[in-house]
């Protein structure tokens, strides 16, 4: 039975089985891409975190409410010398005791998304409690002092705990009104009891402040939820940039294996179509030239030079590919020494000087003569000239021109610039033109195509030398190409030490 995977040599270059394994990652992608495209999301989608960040706070806060409420009743029994007040703080101090369990609890436990409103509804009897422990310490009287300042006493430890839980419990909503409603009710009851001015005072101001406060912690809980929805909008951010890196290593891993299965192939096929170009190129070359004797029909001459001919294009194209694969691979390695090029400029054009001919092109050079030599590899160079005047003679029109300029850069290199006027290129399609098998529309259209790898063996020889390759055509404007080398590539010569007088020995003297 077929298992769907290919257990051939040739699967790395297309494996269809591995296309399973982006689909969970595409999947999370589009489902990250969706979140992030409906807007912020609800209060409910943070509820657990919201819940855990108040739990901290409170157990890292546990210690400021037990000695709040320690100097509040030492304060207190020091003004009314009544120890009333210790019963209450004992009384508080338990029921803040108990919430602190409660928070450890909860954060001992794996809290789910059902259990969450289970345990803030726990917690927020926890708050109660201790409101309650606040509304016994507001009906709290004072006899033996004055009952203006034991109003305002106790209106400043309301205000003062008040402000501490609020800043305490702003991430447990409706905590503020549930932790002092008790308050607010023990007040409004002893001052409708009393109609004194200052409890009434007291109770307005109290119930006020305790709207106040609500108000402002329902607004830290909402920026809150903003800075968490931003937190996981930059979470999902990096889950999706991660799993595009997943991809584009994927991507990278596959283009690697397809390109070491290329390069395998044109080892390979390197010998075997070789060995029997090099067998048709001298039999045909043999039978053209009737070496071995004349052939009977004129025709089968013809076809002899005609199999020629095509066997030479295919051996050129099998080298150009190779070429390009090994520069590709970086295994193209340069034998540099000190070569002209103004030397190699000249020998390539008497090496197309025929071809002009046959189409009636006028080639014009204009050279410095005393150029000093380059420190290059002379067979790539010699490549990247001929290269760049075959493709001149090739696409300038019948009794056309082309100029061919030797010299120096400004920056101290040399240069071979090739102009044509020929049809040109137009200006959209020279990357193209500059790119791996790429051929313009005049190329196309035209009766001599080529294979489209002349220019870019050109740029990475250039490239190899640590030089640069400029292109510059208009349509019906012609064509010039320019190949530049750095100075550093120049071998400047250093003039002669003129002779000197030897220097006379003088004998040394004692005395």
């Amino acid at each position: 039975m077929s298992t769907g995977v290919s257990t051939s040599t040739d699967k790395i270059i297309v494996d269809k089985s591995r296309g399973h394994r982006n689909k969970a990652v595409s999947k999370a992608v589009r489902q990250t891409r969706e979140r992030l495209q409906s807007g912020h999301a609800s209060s409910s989608a943070f509820d657990r975190d919201v819940l855990q960040m108040y739990i901290t706070a409170v157990l890292q806060g546990a210690a400021i409410a037990p000695l709040f409420v320690i100097i509040v009743a030492a304060l207190g029994t020091y003004f009314t010398e009544d120890a009333s007040l210790f019963f209450w703080a004992l009384l508080t101090l338990t029921c803040h005791a108990a919430n602190i369990l409660l928070a450890r609890r909860a954060r001992r436990q794996e809290i789910t998304a059902e259990a969450v409103r289970r345990w803030r509804n726990l917690l927020l009897a926890g708050q109660f409690l201790i409101g309650c422990c606040w509304a016994v310490f507001a009906l709290q009287d004072c006899s033996a002092c004055e009952p203006s300042s034991f109003t305002l006493y106790k209106g400043a430890t309301l205000l003062i705990a008040l402000s501490v839980a609020t800043m305490s419990n702003f991430m447990l909503t409706r905590a503020v009104l549930v932790g002092f409603a008790p308050a607010v009710v023990a007040l409004a009851a002893k001052s409708g009891l009393s109609r004194d001015i200052l409890e009434l005072s007291l109770t307005g101001v109290f119930t006020m402040t305790v709207v106040f406060f609500n108000y402002i912690s329902d607004r830290l809980f909402q920026f809150s939820l903003r800075i968490l929805s931003f937190q996981s909008e930059k979470d999902d951010l990096i889950a999706e940039l991660e799993v595009a890196k997943s991809m584009s290593d994927e991507a990278r891993r596959r283009a690697e294996e397809a390109n070491l299965a290329k390069s395998r192939f044109l080892a390979s096929m390197s010998h075997e179509l070789r060995t029997p170009l090099n067998a048709i190129l001298g039999f045909s070359e043999v039978m053209s030239a009737e070496v071995m004797g004349p052939l009977a029909n004129p025709t089968y001459k013809e076809y002899a030079g005609d199999i020629h001919r095509s066997g030479q294009h295919l051996l050129d194209l099998i080298n150009e590919i190779l070429d390009l694969s090994r520069i590709e691979a970086g295994k193209y390695e340069l034998s540099e020494e000190a070569i002209s090029l103004l030397d190699i400029t000249e020998d390539c054009i008497g090496m197309v000087q025929l071809r002009a001919r046959a189409k009636n092109i006028t080639i014009h050079d204009q050279v410095e003569r005393q150029l000093p030599a380059i420190w290059a590899d002379e067979k790539s160079m010699r490549q990247v000239v001929l290269n760049l005047l075959s493709n001149a003679v090739k696409f300038t029109p019948q009794s056309g021109e082309i100029n061919v300029k030797v010299g120096w850069t400004a920056g101290g290199g040399q240069y071979i610039s090739i102009r044509d006027n020929g049809p040109g290129i137009p200006e959209d399609e020279i990357p193209i033109v500059l790119s791996a098998f790429g051929q313009g529309s005049i190329a196309i259209k035209s009766a001599e195509q080529g294979t489209g790898l002349g220019l870019p063996i050109v740029q990475a020889i250039l490239a190899k030398h640590d030089g640069q390759f400029i292109l510059k055509s208009r349509l019906r404007e012609g064509t010039e190409v320019i190949a530049i080398l750095p100075a550093k590539r120049v071998l400047q010569s250093i003039p002669a030490v003129e002779e000197a007088q030897p220097v006379i020995k003088k004998r040394r003297s004692f005395a």
